[in-house]
C-alpha cells in the first residue's frame, strides 16, 4: 500500500486508511482525512517537511511522519 508521504508533488489519490496513534489519528480525522477522500499533494517544503495537502476545497499542512500514516490508493498517472 502507498502512503501520502510517498506521493510526488501534483499526484492525487483516494485515502483508504489511517494508521496513526490515537491523538494524531483524531487530529487528522478532525482535519477531514476520512476514508474515500480524494487528496492531492500540492507541495512540500524545500527540505521535504512539512507537506501541503489539498482536499475538499481546503489546504492542510502536515508533517511527513503524519503523512506516512495515511494509506492511499494513487490515481493512475
Amino acid at each position: 500500500m502507498t502512503t501520502l508521504a510517498t506521493l510526488k508533488t501534483g499526484q492525487t489519490g483516494r485515502l483508504t486508511r489511517l494508521d496513526a496513534q490515537r491523538p494524531v489519528e483524531q487530529r487528522l480525522l478532525a482535519f477531514g482525512f476520512l476514508p474515500g477522500t480524494r487528496v492531492r499533494l500540492a507541495r512540500s517544503a524545500p527540505l521535504g517537511d512539512p507537506l501541503e495537502i489539498e482536499f475538499q476545497n481546503q489546504s492542510v499542512t502536515i508533517r511527513r511522519s503524519e503523512a506516512a500514516t495515511i494509506e492511499i490508493e494513487p490515481d493512475a498517472a
